[in-house]
């Protein structure tokens, strides 16, 4: 009789595990995360001041960007910490593997005859305040003309100078393989 209530309770606790809600206190759409009971959040009051080295490829054209998701995922999870949003300043330098993301619909649509997945996150991302640059070497490795740019995105000279100079105004990189 012991082992059965242990054993039942650890299936209670696997399904109630399984069967927890998802949470988008900051960015609605994407980026679901958990809260974890017990676990060490954030600090509500610091300022955070990231900058992230973006250049995860995006294997699958047909579905949004992991890193870009993952942008999306790390402003969740200091909400959920209680972190409100507008503690946290986050630039993303976008370059290699992830250029394609700041293509517009039709340069999206002309290079893979789909439509550009990642448009919405990147609408949701500088409602928030996200400073989202393309690196403008990445561009040009890649043949990619300005007027192929998403309008939200600004070019920057390169991923290098953008991370190093949010680096000198006090943000901390982070990189997305």
């Amino acid at each position: 009789m012991k082992y059965s209530v242990t054993i039942f309770i650890a299936l209670v606790c696997t399904v109630n595990a399984f069967a927890q809600k998802g949470a988008n206190p900051i960015i609605k759409n994407y980026g679901t995360i958990y809260e974890i009971e017990g676990a060490v959040n954030p600090d509500s009051e610091i300022e955070y001041k990231i900058v992230v080295d973006l250049k995860t490829l995006q294997r699958d054209k047909e579905s949004i960007n992991p890193g870009l998701n993952n942008v999306a995922r790390m402003l969740n999870l200091h909400g959920l910490g209680g972190v409100k949003a507008e503690n946290l300043n986050v630039a993303v330098a976008i370059h290699g593997g992830a250029t394609d993301v700041i293509l517009n619909n039709e340069a999206y649509q002309k290079k893979y005859e789909l439509d550009n997945p990642n448009l919405q996150l990147i609408d949701e991302l500088k409602e928030t305040g996200v400073e989202l640059y393309v690196c403008g070497q990445s561009l040009i490795a890649r043949n990619y003309e300005h007027e192929e740019v998403n309008q939200q995105i600004k070019i920057g000279l390169s991923m290098l100078t953008v991370v190093t100079t949010y680096m000198h105004k006090g943000y901390h990189q982070m990189v997305f393989n």
